[in-house]
C-alpha cells in the first residue's frame, strides 16, 4: 500500500507522507460512518488516538453510540479484537490471564486473557473495581503484562478502547487520575442534530441490525502510519504555544492540579496526529486547539469552590484557549 511506501522514506517528512496518514483515515472514517451517523469530530478524536500510540475513553450517556463506535472501528481493522464487559465481580485475572497447572506435563500455562489482542473494548470501565481497573495501568502505559513475575509484551499495536456512563453512580467505581491519565484521549458522542438523527431513523427503518463492516486497514498500515505521524514536524512557535497552554492550568485560580508533563507529550502526540489526519506535515495551532480539550480536561483537577459551583474542566481548558495568544508566526 502506498502508507507503507511512504513509511520507508527516511531525512525530510514529505508533503506526501500527510497525505498517506490521510488517506488512511478517510478510509476508516467512512467504513465507521456506515454505522455511526454524523460525529465527525468524535470520530477523528478516536482516530488521531490510534495514529498518536495512545488509548481513548469515551465518555456520555447511554445510548449515544459509545460501544458502536468502538466496535466499528475494530472492525474496520484487520486487527485481532476482544472485548471485556466490566462487572463488579470482574477480577484482574479475568483480563490479564492466569496460569493454570497442567497434570500432564506438571508445569503452568499461562492461558492469555483478552487484554492479549490489538483492539481491546473495556465497555463500563467504571463498574470494575479498583483492583481489577488497576490491572489495566501496566498494559496501557508499557504494553506489556506482569503475571507471577513473568513479564509478556502484548501486540502491537495495542489500543484500548473503553467506555463510561457519566451519570450512573450506582454500582460504579470512578476512575482515579492515574487511570485517566493513562487515556491520551477523552472523548464525548453528544446526541445527534436533528439532521442526523432524522438521517439514523432513516437508515436502519428497514434493516435495525447494525450492518457487518469489511476491514479497510490492516495491522501494518496502521503500524506504518504511526510512523508518519512521529516525523510530523512541530515546529517552535507551536511548541511554545502548547506550553503556553499547559503552563495556564498550572497558574490557573480554579484549578487544585494543573497538567503535567505527560500531558504535554500527549498534547504533542495528538497534534501531530491530527495534523497528518489534514495531510499536513507540520502542526498548526488550530490542530492543537482542537485536541487540548479532549487531551487535557480529564488530566486536571478543580479545586473545591470550583467544583461546588459547577464548573467542569472542559470549560476551564476552554478559557485558557481563549485567554492565551495564538503565536503569528506559526
Amino acid at each position: 500500500m502506498a502508507i507503507e511506501q511512504s513509511a520507508r522514506t527516511s531525512g525530510t517528512i514529505k508533503a506526501s507522507n500527510g497525505e498517506a496518514v490521510r488517506a488512511l483515515g478517510d478510509r476508516l472514517r467512512e467504513n465507521v460512518q456506515r454505522v455511526i451517523v454524523g460525529k465527525r469530530e468524535a470520530i477523528d478524536q478516536v482516530l488521531a488516538a490510534v495514529l498518536a500510540c495512545g488509548h481513548v475513553l469515551i465518555e456520555d450517556l447511554p445510548g449515544t453510540g459509545k460501544t458502536t463506535l468502538c466496535k466499528s472501528l475494530a472492525s474496520s481493522l484487520d486487527c485481532s479484537f476482544s472485548r471485556i464487559q466490566c462487572t463488579p465481580d470482574l477480577v484482574p485475572s479475568d483480563v490479564l490471564g492466569v496460569n493454570v497447572f497442567d497434570a500432564r506435563s506438571h508445569q503452568f500455562d499461562f492461558r492469555h486473557g483478552p487484554v492479549f489482542a490489538n483492539v481491546v473494548l473495556a465497555d463500563e470501565i467504571n463498574r470494575a473495581t479498583p483492583r481489577t481497573q488497576s490491572a489495566l495501568l501496566e498494559a496501557m502505559q508499557e504494553e506489556q503484562v506482569s503475571v507471577d513475575g513473568v513479564t509478556q509484551k502484548l501486540p502491537s499495536p495495542f489500543i484500548v478502547a473503553a467506555t463510561l456512563n457519566p451519570v450512573e453512580m450506582e454500582g460504579t467505581f470512578p476512575l482515579p487520575e492515574a487511570q485517566l491519565d493513562r487515556f491520551l484521549l477523552r472523548v464525548s458522542m453528544g446526541y445527534p442534530t436533528l439532521a442526523e438523527e432524522s438521517e439514523l431513523l432513516e437508515r436502519f427503518q428497514a434493516h435495525p441490525e447494525t450492518p457487518e463492516i469489511e476491514p479497510v486497514a490492516g495491522r501494518e498500515d496502521v503500524l506504518a502510519a504511526r510512523r508518519l505521524v512521529q516525523a510530523i514536524r512541530v515546529e517552535p512557535p507551536a511548541r511554545d504555544y502548547m506550553l503556553a497552554l499547559i503552563r495556564a492550568t498550572r497558574g490557573h485560580d480554579k484549578l487544585r492540579l494543573g497538567a503535567s508533563p505527560r500531558a504535554s507529550l500527549a498534547l504533542q502526540r495528538a497534534a501531530q496526529a491530527a495534523a497528518a489526519l489534514e495531510g499536513r506535515s507540520y502542526v498548526i495551532p488550530d490542530d492543537v486547539k482542537r485536541m487540548a480539550t479532549a487531551v487535557l480536561a480529564h488530566r486536571i483537577i478543580l479545586d473545591a469552590t470550583a467544583t461546588l459551583r459547577g464548573t467542569n474542566a472542559a470549560e476551564i481548558v476552554s478559557e485558557i484557549l481563549r485567554s492565551v495568544p495564538v503565536p503569528l508566526d506559526s
